[in-house]
């Protein structure tokens, strides 16, 4: 025998089947916030690039991307304060091991592998007038330098070589220099302004602040690493070294410039779940080449077959999956 249902009762049951998947998939997806670098850095417009590329294909997942620092972020992950980040690689191997600038083992840390983007010291100099070269310029009376902000790998490596070269903030301060810290567009401000004579900073290759400054009014030139320094930094600190080609910045190089380098590491505390961190590598190294360099020109180098092996903190279990499946890491 039919059982008669009024025509509204089968509207609302319809409505509510319909609405029903829609509220599953809602409760379903999973947020994960990403601390990146400064506003208008590179970090950052890759972290936003890539949240957006993970969560096109895991609907499932959404990565909110907050600001940060290379040498607070291990920091910041390790306490589950975000829950992924970038890292620098010597950096985070001394966050792991609880060796300066860090006080404690990061035992929390994990990561998604390594090579992401090749980061270049720069120091940019005035060309109209002082010392070229970069020990006669860090090491002058009255200079005037403008680097990023306390916390950054950036700072802590122009303190490293301050300190090499026999010199520190303090003393140029005391001296009648000047050292300012702040925000990427705010240093390359007041370079272009005049306010400080020289600029320090730590990009991936096409940096847009070098890039404008080349186009700019003030003539600007890039100052090499010396040996000294570069040999220093890697001995001392585990940092690398590399050549910036003439043609990266023309208007700020006519040759190719010896730099010292660091490269990036996708960082996640360990409570991160397996599948979380097997769907977002599967989707880099799906991604890796051409899409990848859409969000930012340094990823184009990323190979996932040396990316899986950096010796800094753990393999995430989820990402060493996606390595494995993509068959470039044993089983």
């Amino acid at each position: 025998m039919a059982l008669f249902v009024p025509r509204r009762a089968l509207l609302l049951g319809a409505g509510a089947a319909l609405a029903a998947p829609v509220i599953r998939t809602a409760q379903a997806q999973q947020t994960f916030e990403w601390v990146a670098g400064s506003v208008g850095g590179g970090w950052y417009t890759m972290a936003a690039g890539l949240s957006s590329l993970i969560a096109e294909e895991n609907p499932d997942l959404r990565i909110r991307v907050v600001p940060g620092g290379g040498l607070a972020n291990s920091t910041r992950v390790n306490n589950n304060q975000s829950a992924m980040g970038w890292g620098i690689d010597t950096f985070t191997a001394a966050a792991a091991k609880g060796e300066d600038p860090y006080n404690a083992k990061h035992e929390n840390l994990r990561s998604l592998g390594t090579g992401y983007s090749p980061t270049e010291h720069n120091l940019v100099r005035r060309a109209d007038g002082g010392p070229e070269d970069m020990r006669s310029i860090l090491t002058q009376r009255g200079l005037k330098l403008a680097c990023p902000q306390r916390s950054s790998t950036d700072e802590m490596t122009l303190q490293r070589i301050l300190r090499f070269l026999g010199t520190s903030p303090d003393r140029i301060r005391n001296e009648g220099g000047r050292y300012l810290n702040g925000s990427y567009a705010d240093i390359a401000a007041a370079y272009a302004d005049g306010q400080v004579d020289y600029l320090y900073c730590a990009l991936a290759k096409p940096a847009a602040i070098l890039t404008e400054l080349g186009q700019g009014r003030r003539p600007s030139r890039l100052v090499a690493f010396p040996d000294d320094v570069r040999k220093h930094l890697i001995d001392t600190y585990a940092y690398a070294e590399g050549v910036l080609p003439a043609s990266t910045y023309p208007a700020l190089q006519n040759s190719d410039l010896m730099v010292t380098t660091m490269d990036s590491v996708i960082l996640v505390h360990h409570t991160v779940p397996d599948e979380v961190a097997y769907k977002i590598t599967r989707t880099l190294i799906r991604n890796r080449g051409q899409r990848l360099v859409q969000i930012h020109a340094s990823m184009g180098s990323w190979d996932p077959a040396t990316s899986w092996k950096y010796p800094g903190v753990p393999l995430h279990p989820g990402a060493a999956r996606a390595f494995r499946e993509a068959g470039v890491m044993p089983a």
